[in-house]
């Protein structure tokens, strides 16, 4: 599970989207919300747009893996998806926030990577939700006070990444996921390569 946090409008929504499309060994993970979906958005793709009574319902029951309620609005992670993908032996990409990272690394550490996305200052981190053009000014003014809220927690994660350049932030998170594939607890078979190696040479 690769796990990628930051306050909103710093870009890790961009550079998810430019993974999956580099990267077809992981698949997105698609959190259910009991948000209004905006223009464009597709249920099931973006989001599994639910009501709040089915939230708490999927909440109750267990099927989801971690939840968190962002400006008023609660996000999930269905449990079913994800580890059916796991269990296939693919990667999973999640795109959720702190509250959603702790529970998930509480469930499931050894199985997870966490990446924490930084805008390189303040003021850049205003002029992209601006730019966004989805948010009226009082969003905006909301999402950036409750930047700070989400930035304190970067030292829970295992990667940093201060995203300046999105191409070199997308080349940056290749390499993460290179490196943490190649960790020998990870690599599905090796046992039994390294037997088919050292067999041969028990002849020497």
């Amino acid at each position: 599970m690769l796990v990628l946090s930051s306050p909103s409008g710093a870009g890790k929504s961009t550079l998810a989207r430019m993974l999956l499309e580099r990267d077809g060994d992981i698949t997105m993970s698609v959190s259910a919300t009991t948000r209004t979906r905006r223009s464009g958005e597709k249920d099931g793709i973006d989001y599994h747009f639910v009501s709040i009574e089915k939230f708490m319902e999927m909440r109750d029951a267990g099927a989801l893996l971690e939840w968190a309620e962002v400006f008023g609005h609660h996000y999930g992670t269905p449990r079913a998806a994800v580890e059916n993908e796991l269990e296939a032996g693919r990667d999973v990409l999640f795109d959720i926030d702190w509250q959603g990272t702790q529970q998930l690394h509480g469930k499931r550490a050894s199985d997870m990577v966490r990446v924490f996305v930084l805008p390189p200052s303040a003021h850049e981190l205003e002029e992209r939700l601006q730019r966004r053009a989805k948010d009226s000014a009082e969003v905006v003014a909301k999402r950036m006070a409750g930047a700070a809220n989400e930035i304190v927690h970067y030292a829970e994660y295992d990667y940093v990444i201060v995203n300046r350049d999105v191409e070199e932030s997308v080349s940056q998170l290749v390499a993460i996921l290179d490196a943490e594939r190649l960790r020998r607890e990870r690599q599905v078979g090796l046992s039994d390569f390294v037997r088919g190696i050292l067999g041969p040479l028990s002849n020497f």
